[in-house]
């Protein structure tokens, strides 16, 4: 067994963990677009001749509007979050083909974990007895290893087991160059695809010869259930525990009241934490997200008060009044319990 990269900085976030329900951030995108660029604010003065259109590239922003990412961890961690996600949803070389940008994928990375961890030692420093921890993302790409896209041909595949696992690799080695605390491929919607970044994070760790604590957040995508392919919440547990995941979680898709029923079956099934961080409630017609603070908050006291949740946040439409509010909702009660059979030790 490998042993922890910084035993002490881990034993800081297994305390932690076993006190209180931490909370992670809320929407990267929603912020970012709360801001409106334009194009040229995407190019920054780097890329003002890159031949593609980079607006949209989030992740990219970390390179060329690292004053405006950092600002938007310094938002969610005033109003008490102690996790910030890395703005690096995107950055690997798989999704940053879109952009042209393929080579980028490791400095993409190293960039916003930096970004990340700078942010996190200022306000560490501000509020001692609660140290914040950067979480480095690994998103699900925007391909998928289970289902062709091709409706004519079933057997096809526009991506690879080894070119997923290469591509998350060379991401997650940005990550932790950066400073990233931890781990997490979230937003999986093929396990497969995640299997693969499981490889890819173990493979690295083996390659430094230390761990750093994972964590996995799949994603439900509609009204049935289901993972896109095709797993229930407990099948999709199953699928990744061989992982040894500090935490377990679903987020996106669905709003905390959809979200539930889910994280209710996975927390009846799992050996590890239970995360979640679901979405300000459905988009409506426009793609944006209505669910008050207020509302989300009180559906989110539900989780905690029902024993459900170990770590809890926002994805898509969520705010730091969004996380402000659920901070409140889950502070009067205790985290799940710990099952029989996990610890949080160290040692371990």
């Amino acid at each position: 067994m490998l042993k922890w990269h910084d035993p002490i900085r881990v034993e800081q976030l297994f305390k932690a963990l076993g006190e209180r329900i931490l909370v992670l951030d809320g929407a990267m995108g929603t912020m970012i677009q709360s801001h409106r660029l334009s194009e040229a604010d995407y190019r920054g003065e780097r890329f003002q001749d890159h031949a593609s259109d980079l607006k949209g590239n989030n992740d990219l922003l970390s390179i060329t509007q690292p004053k405006l990412i950092a600002d938007i961890h310094r938002d969610f961690l005033a109003v008490g979050c102690d996790f910030v996600e890395t703005n690096t949803f995107n950055a690997n070389r798989i999704s940053q083909a879109d952009y042209a940008l393929e080579d980028l994928s490791k400095e993409l990375n190293l960039a916003s974990a930096k970004l990340a961890k700078a942010v996190c030692e200022e306000f560490s420093a501000q509020t001692p007895d609660q140290p914040r921890f950067v979480i480095g993302v690994l998103g699900p790409t925007n391909r998928t290893a289970s289902i062709s896209p091709n409706v004519s041909s079933p057997g096809y595949r526009n991506i690879t087991f080894a070119d997923l696992a290469t591509a998350y690799q060379e991401a997650v080695a940005g990550l932790l160059d950066g400073g990233a605390d931890v781990i997490m491929i979230e937003t999986v919607f093929d396990t497969l695809n995640a299997k693969a970044a499981i490889y890819a994070v173990e493979e690295e760790f083996k390659a430094r010869g230390e761990r750093w604590p994972l964590m996995v957040s799949g994603t439900i995508t509609d009204a049935s259930g289901r993972t896109l392919s095709g797993q229930t919440a407990e099948a999709f547990y199953f699928s990744v525990e061989h992982a040894q995941p500090v935490a377990i979680g679903f987020n996106c898709a669905l709003g905390a009241d959809q979200l539930k029923p889910h994280i209710k079956a996975l927390s009846g099934v799992a050996k590890s934490l239970v995360s979640a961080h679901p979405n300000a409630g459905l988009p409506n017609e426009l793609g944006e997200y209505d669910e008050s603070p207020e509302d989300m908050a009180s559906t989110i006291a539900t989780f905690a008060s029902d024993g459900l949740i170990n770590i809890i946040g926002g994805c898509c439409g969520t705010t730091p009044a969004h996380l402000k509010a659920i901070i409140e909702a889950v502070k009067p009660f205790e985290p799940r319990p710990l099952p029989a059979d996990f610890t949080l030790d160290v040692a371990a």
